[in-house]
């Protein structure tokens, strides 16, 4: 059982995307995992579109890559590495992500929920908790999820996903102020309270976020700044988490 916090032996963390969960958790995740409690990160929308098209192929050739490439598929190996320099174990789900849901530009994906995307929560809610009934027969000592800072539709489809979840199974529950946009100009302040990483924890999470290669220069300004962003950032959760 964890020591790092205590009573958590089993701990599932719903991630909107192949990045998210290491980013704004992951200190926590290699601490829970090092104590050893068994530790799932589960990536809700990862599913590979062949042949994207507009704004959504756009989503990958800004970043320098080809037409052709699986960028999903690129995306879900780093995900592997970065959860193995965790130390956590890790599941993909097949849902597409908001590009391919009717978000046609980048200020959409911030904007109000697009026509024929409202039933998106419970069908994140059912996935996860068959994964939660095949993983860990249906309870766990912690749900964890992101609080949407920055209002992504993804990150609101899967807040409001984990609370129903959590609700309905009587779960406990705790939400990750969303990084990296806690750090940018003008965001919401996050709610509940901050968690200073061990040292160990903070380079295992450092370690695993440079696996997303594809991701740092559009979200930190490359390895180099997403280090020097990590160290000076606590974790922050919604409740608090209880002291070790």
């Amino acid at each position: 059982m964890s020591a790092v916090v205590p009573g958590l032996a089993r701990v599932l963390a719903v991630s909107p995307h192949l990045d998210d969960a290491a980013f704004s958790a992951g200190a926590l995740l290699a601490g829970l995992a090092a104590a050893g409690a068994d530790v799932l990160v589960v990536t809700v929308f990862t599913g590979s579109v062949p042949h994207p098209t507009g704004f959504a192929l756009a989503c990958q050739t800004d970043k320098g890559l080809a037409p052709d490439v699986d960028y999903m598929a690129l995306r879900r190996a780093e995900d592997d590495a970065a959860l193995s320099a965790l130390a956590v174990r890790g599941r993909h789900l097949p849902l597409l992500e908001a590009p391919h849901r009717g978000y046609t530009s980048a200020g959409a994906l911030f904007g109000p929920v697009v026509a024929g995307d409202e039933g998106c929560p419970r069908a994140v809610e059912d996935t996860v908790g068959e994964v939660l009934d095949e993983e860990f027969g249906g309870v766990v000592d912690l749900l964890l999820g992101p609080q949407a800072l920055g209002d992504h539709v993804d990150h609101r489809h899967v807040r409001d996903a984990v609370h129903a979840l959590a609700h309905r199974r009587g779960l406990p529950v705790s939400r990750w102020a969303d990084t990296p946009y806690v750090l940018r100009a003008g965001a919401d302040a996050p709610a509940g309270a901050p968690r200073r990483p061990w040292e160990g924890e903070l380079e295992a999470k450092v370690a695993a976020c440079a696996a997303y290669a594809t991701q740092l220069g559009f979200q930190f300004d490359g390895e180099a700044a997403m280090a020097r962003a990590l160290h000076g950032l606590p974790e922050t959760f919604d409740p608090p988490l209880p002291a070790a």
